[in-house]
Formats: structure tokens, sequence, C-alpha cells
């Protein structure tokens, strides 16, 4: 009877397991043979790992994807699909330091593989977002770029249709590094090229919208936000992040089904969840506003600041100050470059009631901490003014 796909799944991973275990074990004197030798097991081939591999991959089960990717490339050390796998699981399980390496090495193997350059770049990005010490990666978005730029040499050599997909992703990409390094014009102008080359890919629609709200030009961020979603309907990011800037721009009435649409497509998607959570709480609906936030931040609790940004915000409207400055703070620890939870922390530690007394020094410390981030934040500044 035929294997079904766990049980060989399972068969091939103790295989890889076993395999890298014995090139360690100390070998013993055999004991005499009594019978005749067994023919040798046929050995298992890369590509059937390599498989495997994006099986688990596509999972999300990153730990299990490196194994069976290692064991393609210890077959096959110059396999460029084992390479590849191995590279990113490695990034996906913040090994930059060895990401970089196997990536570098695909590179070295397959001058030609838009996919290795692009997951070279996404790992020097990682580990300069992950990193708390900035100095020893300091050239790190820097190099992202430059793999983007022979990435590029390379898909403009190309002919067919593959030259503009190809041309789409490595621009795409560098949107997200012009992002990282603070080049907000530059990240539109790039995603707008990948956008051009490949206009009805969601991705892009979605992070040219994402930067036009961080540029600060709600229209345009609302008009390519709604093209993601018509690009893909069933994708919750889109519908959410599109939900939030209408609730955001005032017409909470078309925000609401949106964002409940995004939840409904996605129950288990903290991101959807939350956003509905936070529609709800822009369009004065405490109950609603608080389930959602809360099982958001049950899904995921470290992700979002966002979330517990408004949990704090419905804690602080109901004058529960003892929550709300547990969510807030831990708003601004989790998000710890947004001056707007810091203003609000501060402002909860400013109130008091019966429970929660007025801490002053806590609150001009959060005033404080808001301006030297924005230093033109009138709010901040009124605080501080009024705590001194």
């Amino acid at each position: 009877m035929k294997p079904s796909l766990p049980s060989l799944a399972t068969l091939l991973l103790t295989a890889a397991l076993t395999g890298a275990s014995a090139q360690t074990a100390p070998t013993t004197p055999a004991a005499p043979a009594q019978t005749a030798p067994a023919a040798p097991a046929k050995p298992v081939p890369a590509a059937s790992y390599v498989a495997l591999g994006d099986m688990y991959f596509n999972q999300g089960k990153y730990d299990m994807a490196y194994v069976a990717y290692r064991a393609a490339a210890q077959l096959e050390a110059q396999n460029p699909r084992a390479l590849l796998g191995l590279g990113r699981s490695q990034t996906k399980l913040r090994l930059y330091g060895p990401a970089i390496e196997t990536l570098r090495r695909l590179i070295s193997v397959d001058a030609t593989s838009i996919s290795g350059y692009i997951a070279l770049s996404q790992a020097y990005q990682q580990q300069y977002v992950q990193t708390s010490d900035l100095a020893s990666v300091a050239r790190n978005l820097e190099l992202a770029q430059n793999v983007l730029t022979q990435a590029q040499t390379v898909a403009q050599s190309q002919t067919g249709t593959d030259r503009d997909l190809n041309l789409s992703k490595i621009w795409n990409e560098r949107g997200y590094v012009y992002r990282l390094q603070g080049q907000i014009t530059q990240a539109i102008e790039a995603f707008k090229q990948a956008n051009t080359l490949n206009p009805d890919n969601s991705v892009v629609l979605y992070n040219l919208g994402d930067m036009y709200y961080v540029s600060g030009d709600l229209p345009q961020a609302l008009n390519y936000l709604q093209q993601a979603v018509i690009a893909d309907p069933a994708d919750p990011y889109n519908r959410a992040y599109y939900g939030k800037l209408l609730a955001l721009s005032g017409n909470v009435t078309a925000a609401r089904p949106e964002a409940a649409q995004a939840a409904k497509l996605a129950p288990t998607n903290a991101y959807a969840v939350g956003q509905y959570g936070v529609v709800s709480y822009l369009a004065k609906d405490p109950v609603q506003a608080r389930t959602q936030l809360n099982a958001a931040l049950r899904l995921d609790p470290l992700r979002y600041p966002e979330f517990y940004y408004y949990l704090g915000r419905l804690n602080l409207d109901a004058n529960d100050l003892k929550a709300a400055r547990d969510a807030l703070t831990r708003a601004a620890a989790l998000g710890s470059t947004n001056p707007e939870y810091l203003y609000y922390l501060g402002l909860s530690f400013e109130r008091s009631n019966t429970v929660s007394p007025s801490d002053r020094v806590k609150a001009r410390e959060n005033y404080e901490r808001a301006l030297k981030l924005s230093p033109n934040y009138k709010l901040a500044q009124d605080g501080l003014n009024r705590v001194k």
C-alpha cells in the first residue's frame, strides 16, 4: 500500500535526522554476521528532501523545513533549490549569519537566481531589523540594495514575460529597503515601478497604499488599498487595512463591513481580528472593540502594539486607569518609536481616580520621550507644560 504523505514525510525527516547524527556517532565493532546481508537501502534523492522542505515551509514549520533542506544540501551541495530553501528557512529561524552565507553560496552556484538575490536581500533586512546592536549591521541596508542591483542587472538581460515579473519583484523589494532607510519618497517610487510592471499584484498595491498612508496622503492610500481589495478580495490583510483607513477618513459606515468581512475571512488572523477592533473603536462601539482587540492579542500577544494602544484608549475612555496604564505600557514597549503611544501613556499617568492616583513624574517622563521622537507634537508639549 502506498504510504500517505504525512507518513512519507516522517520517514524522510527521520532519515535526514538519522543521517546527520550518524556523521558524528562513534563507530563500534560490528557483530559477526549471522545471516546473509540485506540489500542496501536505496538512498533518498535530494529532490525528495527539497519537496518535503517546501511542504513544511509552506505550513510555517520552518524548523522541520530547515532539517529537510539541510539534508538535501548535504546530498547535493550545489542544488539551487536546496540552497534557496535552506537560506530562507534559516532567515525565518533568525539564523541570519548562516542564511547570508547559504544564499551567497547559492548565487555563486547560480548567478541567474532572482529568487536567490531577493532572499539574500531579505536576510540582510531581517538581520538589521531584529538586531539591537545596529552598529554591527550598519551596512546591511546598503548591502541589501547592492544585491538588488545585481538582481536587476540579471533581470534586465532576460526576455519574455519573466523579465517584467522579476523586475517587479525587485522594485517591490527595493521599496521595503527604502522604507527601512526612512526614504519615503524613494519607497513610493519603487513601489510605483513595481506596480507599472505588474499592475494587478495585490501585494504591490497594498505596499503603495501603506506608503502613501505613512507619507500622510490618506486619499491616495485609500485609492491603492481599494485596488488591492479588488485585485484579491479574499486577502484579509488588504481588506482589514482598507477598513481601518476608511474609518480614519471618517467613513465608518463603509469601514465597518469591510473590517467585519476581513475578520470573517480569517478568524484566526490576529491582524484582521485586531483591525476590526480598531474600526469598532473609531466607530464608537466599545463593546465590539474590546472583544476584537482582546481576541487579537490572545492570537498574537507580541506582534501588534497598535492593538494594545487602542485597548489602552478604551480603558482610558472608561477611566480604568490601571488597565489603561498596563495596555499603554505594553504598546510603548513594543512600539517604542511611536510618539502617540508615549503621549497617551503619559496622559494615563497624569490622570487620577480613587484607585489609581496621578503619577506626575511618570507622566512627565513619557511626555518628554514623545517630544524627543516628535519635537512638534503639540499634545505632548501641552501635557508636559501641565505636569512641570
